[in-house]
């Protein structure tokens, strides 16, 4: 019989909030040869955490059923083919196909960081989902260079919180930003650095988009709600734009009368992605890419990991019931210790 340890666990597999709880019997995880085995000290929440305690998520194959997919903690053990420079005892933050919600977890070691003695458990914990799809979004999909423009939707999110602060280091000629309250609104312009931002609950945004780039539109969206905002980002965009779909939270089958010509006269590319699903060869290029490029901007204060709350793990339902009010600017973290 393997050890087992502590995790949140979900009741029937799948429900509402209520259903969490704390399974005190949960198997401890057996790495891989190339895994590391780490104890965890705190994990991230993310949106596609509700969807798949709703059983809503298409959980990739090789990810165990406990939630979570960003932690920070320290390597119990190490597999024989781990990657080099790590070490037991070591420091880490990281990002795993599942199963943080836990006291340990088994995750390659391709997807491990080191993490700097600056950063607080809470704080490294709540990079690697968020900045790690930021980044994809906005060059390895998106193709964003210097000089363009960019709409992020839901611009009080993790991700866009992260993609804003990219964006402006990159040059980006204008960074525009929904959302459904002036408070967020006004914390993307005053504290980010967005360069306006529009409330979908009082305004067409796409309209307004239109208005204050002389109707060129952006060059490039990033897109987290899908049915409703599809044929709002076919007219917001620029021509040759790119729109970059993460996620669907509207819906997924688009109404009668959405007009597509866009595609064709204004030559636009709307493409989706993700990362969970990514091989851990893809995933480690864009941990390599975070490593060299982010990391001295979190130590010199130029990027910033904003929190919104802090919850003991125990406290996994009011944590779930917080993202699930819409009222968060930042991340929601939980911790182990």
């Amino acid at each position: 019989m393997g050890e087992n340890m502590r995790a949140v666990d979900i009741k029937n597999g799948k429900g509402p909030v209520d259903a969490l709880f704390m399974n005190a019997d949960t198997p401890k995880p057996q790495p891989k040869s190339s895994d590391a085995l780490v104890k965890v000290k705190a994990f991230g929440l993310n949106r596609m955490d509700l969807l798949q305690r709703e059983g809503k998520y298409p959980v990739p194959p090789q990810a165990p059923k406990t939630l979570g997919v960003e932690f920070s903690g320290t390597i119990e053990s190490l597999g024989k083919d781990a990657e080099r420079g790590f070490k037991v005892g070591d420091k880490v933050f990281g990002l795993a196909y599942g199963g943080a919600y836990a006291e340990y977890v088994a995750v390659s070691t391709h997807m491990l960081i080191h993490k700097p003695e600056h950063l607080s458990w809470e704080q490294a914990a709540g990079i690697p989902e968020t900045w790690i799809t930021a980044t994809q979004a906005l060059w390895l999909v998106g193709e964003f260079k210097p000089g363009k423009s960019v709409l992020f939707h839901a611009g009080a999110s993790s991700v866009s919180i992260a993609g804003i602060q990219l964006a402006r280091q990159d040059r980006a000629s204008a960074i525009y930003v929904t959302a459904g309250s002036k408070e967020k609104i006004d914390f993307c312009v005053n504290e980010l650095g967005a360069t306006a931002g529009f409330n979908y609950h009082e305004q067409d945004w796409s309209k307004e988009i239109l208005k204050v780039t002389q109707g060129k539109g952006v060059d490039l969206i990033i897109d987290f709600v899908g049915q409703n905002y599809f044929q709002g980002n076919l007219d917001a965009a620029a021509r040759d734009g790119r729109v970059v779909n993460l996620g669907a939270l509207s819906g997924t089958k688009l109404p009668a009368g959405v007009d597509i010509g866009a595609f064709v006269y204004k030559r636009l590319r709307y493409e989706g992605s993700s990362l969970r699903s990514r091989d851990p060869e893809y995933q480690g290029k864009l941990r390599d890419t975070l490593e060299d490029h982010a990391l001295p901007k979190f130590a010199d204060g130029t990027f910033k990991i904003l929190i919104d709350q802090v919850f003991p793990w125990e406290k996994i339902i009011d944590a779930h019931k917080l993202m699930e009010s819409n009222k968060t600017k930042g991340k929601i973290i939980c911790t182990v210790y």
